[in-house]
């Protein structure tokens, strides 16, 4: 069985908010609705996942999901968008500087313990009025962000206890996506190890029967076609591959040759490599209800927490014990029974 080709159950498709978006889980669409008082939305989309140079934006292309070509061929839409909104045009120049200059998020990160030093100490009110130092930033750090931005991750928030494609998830955002309907913001499920390898798969693709047997796969989400992850380090920009943060890109079947390529000539070994199985995208506007619904906490973490292959079920908490605040109240609570 070639994991390249698994496919989802699609006999229903249904998202968070309503029944005509583009999650598709093996659960009874009306049963879900009634449990989260869903309402139905009018419009269906399919998010068509390629690994593009960052240069050419969006993803359109071919949206007959029942189509594995149609998801990863590389020539389906020369003529894709440029209009991304998360605003990063700067990859060419920047690839060739040290890689602490090039996370640009760490220097955030830096800014916002530093507003929160502030809040807690004028909420103190020391009676000596000495200023307390900031500490220094972790290697480890995540912060709220209010917006969506290509490389932040969706973390599930408690209404999604109970819905078991999603509860306790974290969802490394790829793409943020724009307003095209094939265009949509996409991304991984990063926390949930299917603890199997490709070998175990019996591909039929001869570099995943070889190059790739042993990595391990995941679940990336419940929309079909399959992508990897893959980290550079403190290597140049891959050319044909998209970078989601700093050192580390993604790929999709379009580009499992090349990504072969670099391991046969030393480049880069099979253990930088992360596979999973399907993904999760929604339409630009569906997901911002759903964060505003609450069904998400969008934040930006350091590269170390996402980029790790030793990404497990413990990640949710530890990205929320990280946010601080109520976020790393929810991280202690029990799953709520729905």
């Amino acid at each position: 069985m070639d994991p390249w080709c698994v496919r989802v159950k699609n006999s229903a498709s249904c998202n968070l908010l309503g029944n005509g978006g583009s999650f598709r889980w093996e659960v009874a669409v009306a049963k879900e609705r009634a449990r989260l008082s869903l309402k139905p939305k009018k419009h269906f989309c399919n998010v068509v996942v390629r690994a593009l140079p960052k240069k050419n934006g969006g993803g359109g292309g071919d949206n007959d999901s029942k189509n594995d070509d149609n998801l990863s061929s590389p020539g389906n839409n020369d003529n894709a968008s440029s209009d991304s909104s998360d605003g990063n045009k700067s990859h060419g120049t920047a690839s060739q500087k040290p890689r602490h200059d090039r996370d640009w998020r760490s220097f955030r990160a830096l800014l916002f313990a530093r507003e929160q030093a502030e809040k807690a100490e004028i909420k103190a009110q020391s009676p000596d009025g000495l200023h307390k130092e900031t500490k220094p930033l972790g290697s480890k750090w995540a912060h709220p962000i209010h917006v969506p931005e290509s490389g932040c991750v969706l973390v599930a928030t408690e209404k999604l206890d109970g819905v078991r494609t999603f509860e306790r998830t974290v969802v490394l955002l790829l793409r943020s996506g724009t307003r095209h309907p094939q265009e949509g913001p996409f991304g991984v499920v990063i926390n949930r190890p299917l603890n199997k390898k490709i070998k175990h798969m019996n591909p039929s693709n001869l570099d995943l029967a070889t190059t790739f047997a042993d990595c391990p796969l995941h679940f990336g989400g419940p929309l079909e076609a399959s992508i990897f992850l893959l980290k550079t380090g403190e290597k140049a920009k891959l050319p044909g591959f998209e970078e989601v943060i700093p050192g580390l890109c993604f790929g999709a079947r379009n580009t499992l040759d090349e990504a072969a390529a670099l391991v046969k000539k030393g480049l880069l070994k099979p253990q930088d490599f992360r596979f999973f199985v399907g993904y999760a995208g929604w339409q630009f506007d569906q997901l911002r209800e759903e964060i505003e619904s609450e069904y998400w906490y969008v934040a930006a973490c350091s590269a170390n927490l996402i980029s790790s292959s030793n990404s497990s079920s413990g990640l949710w908490e530890e990205i929320l014990q990280l946010m601080g605040g109520h976020y790393s109240e929810l991280s202690r609570k029990p799953k709520q029974d729905l």
